[in-house]
Parts: C-alpha cells; structure tokens; sequence
C-alpha cells in the first residue's frame, strides 16, 4: 500500500508537462496581453522552455526597474559588485519562481500552437519587435524550434461587443502615443482557428468601425498592421509596423535572409552555439 502511494506520487512528479507542452503548473486559459507562438510540431514542450529563456532574458534589458524583478536586491550596491556578482543576481531573477515570473504558458490542447501570456510591464509588442530586430541583424535565432511570433496587446471573448470594447482600448494607447497629424494606411490581417463563432468578413468589419477617422485602408502598401488572432473563443489584437517586411514576424525566415549559407531544416533553427 505503501509503496502503491509512493509510486503514484513519483509518477505525478515526473509527469510535468501535457502533451501540447503546458507544464502543470501553466495557466489554463488563454487571456490578457501575451505572444502566439507556432512552432515545430512535437516540439512544443521544447518550445515553451527554449523561450522562457529568450523572453526573461529581453524582459531584464527592457524593464530593468520591474518592482517584482528586484524585490530583495539592493540597487545602491550595484557600483560595488563585481561582474559575478551582478551575474549571479540576474541568473537569481530568472530561476525565481514560476508564480513570480513575468511570463507564463496558457493551454492550447493544439499542435504547434503555444501563447505564452506577459505580465506588466511587459508589452508583447515590444518584447517581439525588439527580439525581431536582433534576429534581423544578427541572423540568429535565439531558439530552435520557434517560428512565428504575434503579439496581442490583449483579449477578450469572440463576440462583437467585446471585441469593440478591447480595439478602442488597443488603438487609443497607440493613436495617443502617435503624432495626432500623423494618418496611417493600414491593413486588418485576421486569421481565425478552431472558431466558428464570427466569420473573417464580420471579425474585420467590427474592428475596421473601430479605427479613429482618418486612417484608411491600403491592402497593397499598408504602413501600420493591425494583427488580429483568434482562437477558439479567445481574440488577441495588436498593432504593428513592417509586418510583411519582417517576414510576418518568421524568425527562422528572417534569419534565412540574414543568412548567406542558405536555408536550414525545420527544427534547426540557427542557435548560437553555447559554451
């Protein structure tokens, strides 16, 4: 009986992950700002741990003064420590635990699908901007098994009203931030999986009624794109620039492109190698 015990429990220990790469301890839903990732299939435990790494790594560069990420560290030292000591610190703040990180993965139950959700400061359109960017001058990855990555800058449930609810909260904060003679052409790029709940022409004609005046639409030569997600009954909304230029935000494509030794195979993603 004892040991009956004991091996049940030893078998849930080890049985950490589900099968589309959710860890146990992973969100189970999908909200809130976050990035989709596609990924190589069957590799999407993989996935999910190669950018945790990536991702906590941008976050410290980017948000250095998060209040969660120095809880117990003193800055006024900083002058003081030596190169392992700040090493040391960083690495702390990376293998804290997973309830206090910045970054966690939501269940998708579908094959090379991960979201991975951000917690403030985080913006998602940032943190993938800035990583696109690298790759783009570097020509490395970063990951292995990474594809695509598509902010959100947040969701919401697939029906109309709340849809228009999150696109004037999303297109405020960006409109606001802009030049207000600035005018923009843009385009609605949706893509629509495991949801029958609105059809494409419905999702972008909502959102379209959203945009403030004066902005109009160019399918051809759009300089702002409007990303739009939407899965199962979850929509993700973001906006960007340069979107077709970068590849559609490919990173394997874009480090091809960079690359002058040709392309390389799905799953070898070209990775710095490490020490």
């Amino acid at each position: 009986m004892v040991n009956s015990r004991s091996n049940t429990t030893g078998s849930n220990r080890k049985r950490r992950y589900r099968n589309d790469g959710t860890p146990v301890w992973g969100k189970q839903s999908v909200d809130g700002p976050g990035i989709w990732v596609s990924c190589v299939k069957g590799k999407e435990r993989q996935t999910v741990g190669e950018l945790y790494d990536l991702f906590e790594a941008l976050a410290l560069e980017l948000w250095p003064e998060a209040p969660e990420d120095i809880d117990e560290y003193d800055g006024s030292q900083e002058a003081e420590d030596s190169l392992e000591d700040q090493i040391a610190k960083e690495l702390a703040v990376i293998k804290r635990p997973r309830k206090n990180q910045r970054f966690a993965n939501s269940q998708t139950n579908t094959p090379c699908v991960i979201f991975i959700s951000c917690k403030p400061p985080v913006d998602p359109v940032k943190l993938v901007m800035t990583h696109i960017q690298n790759v783009k001058c570097s020509g490395i990855t970063q990951t292995k098994y990474t594809h695509r990555l598509v902010p959100v800058s947040g969701s919401c449930a697939v029906n109309v009203p709340e849809i228009q609810s999150l696109c004037h909260r999303i297109f405020k904060s960006f409109f606001d931030a802009q030049d207000p003679s600035q005018k923009f052409r843009y385009k609605i790029d949706a893509r629509i999986r495991n949801s029958t709940t609105l059809s494409k022409a419905t999702m972008i004609q909502t959102i379209a009624s959203c945009v403030p005046e004066g902005h109009t639409v160019d399918l051809n030569d759009p300089e702002l794109f409007v990303l739009v997600e939407v899965f199962k009954n979850v929509c993700g909304v973001s906006l960007v620039k340069d979107y077709y230029r970068l590849q559609k935000f490919n990173v394997m494509e874009i480090a091809n492109e960079r690359s002058s030794e040709g392309q390389f195979r799905e799953g070898e993603g070209r990775v710095r190698d490490k020490d």
